[in-house]
């Protein structure tokens, strides 16, 4: 939405709240200055300062502005466009006669536009007929989605717009701190309270979040599992589960409930460290008011049983009929921009646009007949994120990489950059010079969310769009010019277009029918609603014929989908599923050797993996650097010095960083952010122990050692 001649109505690049933003033009064409946006009903107006500042890394002092191509020399030298996508489209081809399709990697990002990502996974299945493309997603939510899928058949990461949050009556936040990862999303915590609701967070930190609850949990690191069946029991035993619902709208409940009788409250402090009468009063928190939401982050989601942790925190709101009920359910809150949209398109490993499967041969039918091939040629489902990036230089030689740093973000780090330095060919289209682009053999240069129109979905599922508010520097192209260039090249010129709406035409009608059906969006009624949310079908159904002289009226659009479930669960009785699930610890547990915990996150000034951030000066004053925060106790103990440099050492690796002393972290544990590259790198020690069922990596515990440097 254009609110004048001069101002861009559009979104922030950075988180999934997608937080509205108006852009104008500076005087003589210098850049852009962000202001506020009050409309928009997710932020309105607030920006948080990664938001306020993002126009610096627009500027051609920080970005790639021309492509990059290694010489004999063993150095990147800036190249024109036709020989740095000659030499990519070569280093694929030669990579795919030599060895199979499947020793081309594609892999993609959660920052990528909805037609990106689209293009991305068709190019990759079509153009280069490999099954090997995953993308940093996985990283994401992805245990939250694998159990979405279980427990209601479908996945969307909230089921209700952030507007509910304030009129509900209590909120559980497990493993989440907005007050640093999405601040603007902190006034719904904040009106909840003000409405009367409570607020209980669930976080081995006292966050700045935590710090405004009610009811603080601090449980140990990869125990969010055993807390969540211990409250599931003693709602049992106090007699607050919902028999109305249970009966009438899920299956599987006395296996669910077996389990949850198995956690009695004092295995479960021993186990997590939270004491019996903070895990009642839990309870009695949750259950008092008719109406209350359980709300999940990256803390119980990261880890080696991600999706069976969900869903025993989804488990807890079936059995309390906190589901498909006004003001109430569970929710995912999403990290990445476009998170949510990333994976419905195609970009994951197992998945076709509209959230299809890839192993579905209607799903397949459907999409192939889009794309104009026969369905047998799709190739099948590929490797996850860590499975791809562990088997590059092996199985798979040659990576085309879009919008990803995974030598900084993957777990395991340093040997993912072994495994990238490895590849026979490595191509990166990037914004910046990020630490894995600095070591491909081409990088190609692409626009930025102001210089180019697309769309994207934000955490609510709520299909939104950015619009081009400048020119982008000579000598820059976007990915669709990127992709077209290289399918041109690769004799598929016509299947892949520039023009985003053109390709976002085309996005609606693959996703027609699918579970992500985007089929009745278009970028006017986006404009026009602020956004609309998925499932939106198409209209389908025809109006009665009227008169020869009256034709017949079209039919109405479908107004979207803001709350999902109300009715029906997207199961094929409709009925929600309880699974049943047993707590289990962590895949790397202390000992003797290692005898605490790490825990990652982010601090509120950097965001990722830090490739843009870390270019601005603003925020890089804020949070220059990485850090260990760790207990006085602990500090006590090992002889650490606030501000001193402190070794911390895995089984993978060894970070350095200062110690930073404080009572808001448990003695046993120690955090580190995963911002910055070096020696400080937080995912040097990470352990890539991937859930059986979402394949997520186990970022958010490992065993670990830490020694004054």
């Amino acid at each position: 939405m254009h609110t004048s001649e001069s101002v861009t109505a559009t979104h922030c690049p950075y988180c999934a709240l997608q937080c509205g933003m108006n852009l104008r033009p500076e005087p003589g064409g210098a850049g852009v200055t962000v202001e506020e946006r009050t409309d928009f009903p997710v932020n309105r107006g607030a920006l948080c300062g990664k938001g306020r500042t993002a126009p610096a890394v627009l500027s051609s002092r920080v970005r790639l502005t021309e492509p990059l191509v290694r010489s004999r020399a063993g150095r990147l030298e800036p190249a024109t466009w036709e020989e740095a996508l000659d030499a990519v489209a070569e280093g694929l081809a030669r990579t795919r006669r030599s060895y199979g399709a499947d020793a081309v990697g594609v892999f993609g990002g959660g920052g990528l536009t909805n037609e990106k990502a689209y293009a991305l996974g068709k190019f990759a299945r079509i153009a280069l007929g490999t099954s090997q493309i995953d993308y940093n997603g996985r990283f994401c939510m992805s245990s939250a989605a694998a159990a979405h899928q279980r427990a209601f058949g479908l996945d969307r990461g909230l089921p209700f717009p952030l507007e509910d949050i304030p009129r509900t009556g209590c909120v559980i936040l497990v493993g989440s701190n907005p007050a640093d990862t999405m601040p603007p999303a902190l006034r719904f915590f904040r009106e909840l309270r003000e409405n009367g609701g409570t607020l209980i967070v669930v976080d081995p930190r006292r966050t700045r979040t935590a710090e405004q609850a009610d009811l603080h949990l601090a449980p140990r690191p990869g125990t969010d599992l055993a807390l969540a069946l211990g409250l599931l029991h003693l709602v049992v035993a106090g007699g607050h589960t919902d028999e109305e619902f249970i009966a009438g709208r899920t299956t599987g409940w006395e296996e669910a409930r077996a389990g949850a009788m198995a956690h009695w409250p004092e295995l479960v402090e021993r186990i997590t460290g939270v004491p019996v009468p903070k895990l009642r009063e839990a309870v009695t928190m949750f259950c008092a008011p008719d109406s209350a939401m359980v709300l999940t982050a990256r803390g119980p989601e990261q880890q080696s049983k991600g999706t069976d942790t969900v869903g025993a925190w989804i488990n807890l709101c079936l059995a309390t009929g906190r589901a498909g009920r006004p003001l109430s359910g569970y929710g995912c809150l999403t990290g990445q921009g476009n998170g949510q949209g990333g994976r419905e398109h195609g970009q994951k490993a197992d998945q076709l646009p509209g959230y299809r499967k890839l192993t579905d041969p209607a799903a397949r039918a459907h999409v192939a007949g889009v794309w104009g091939i026969d369905p047998d040629t799709l190739p099948g489902p590929g490797r996850s994120a860590y499975e791809l990036l562990d088997a590059l230089g092996s199985d798979v030689k040659a990576l085309l990489l879009m919008g990803s740093n995974p030598v900084v973000s993957a777990p395991r780090a340093a040997h993912v950059e072994e495994r990238v330095r490895s590849l026979d060919f490595l191509a990166v289209a990037d914004v910046v010079l990020s630490e894995t682009a600095a070591l491909a053999d081409v990088v190609l240069p692409v626009t930025q969310w102001a210089e180019e129109t697309g769309t994207t979905t934000n955490l609510e599922g709520r299909v939104l769009l950015r619009r081009r508010a400048l020119t982008p520097p000579p000598g820059v192209r976007s990915d669709l010019e990127v992709l077209h260039g290289l399918a041109t090249r690769l004799g598929m010129p016509k299947a892949f277009p520039t023009d985003a709406e053109e390709v976002f035409e085309e996005l609606r009608r693959a996703s027609a029918g699918g579970p992500a059906d985007y089929s009745g969006i278009t970028y006017a009624r986006i404009e026009a609603e602020q956004g609309v949310f998925w499932p939106c079908p198409a209209p389908s159904r025809t109006a009665e014929p009227g008169s020869a002289a009256e034709p017949a009226a079209a039919p109405e659009p479908h107004p979207g989908t803001p709350r999902l479930f109300l009715d029906r669960f997207a199961t094929e009785d409709g009925r929600a599923r309880f699974v049943p699930v047993s707590h289990r610890d962590a895949a790397e547990v202390p000992d003797a050797e290692y005898p605490l915990i790490l825990t990652t996150g982010r601090v509120v000034a950097q965001y990722q993996s830090g490739a843009q951030t870390r270019r601005v000066d603003e925020l890089n004053a804020a949070a220059p650097g990485p850090f260990v925060e760790l207990h006085p106790r602990l500090a006590a103990r090992i002889g650490a010095v606030d501000g001193a440099p402190l070794a911390v050492t895995s089984r993978r690796g060894r970070a350095v960083a200062p110690a930073r002393i404080t009572d808001t972290i448990r003695a046993d544990t120690v955090f580190m952010p995963f911002h910055w590259p070096g020696e400080g790198r937080a995912n040097t020690l990470t352990n890539p122990a991937l859930d059986p069922v979402s394949r997520m990596p186990e970022f958010k515990v490992c065993a670990v050692r830490v020694e004054p440097a």
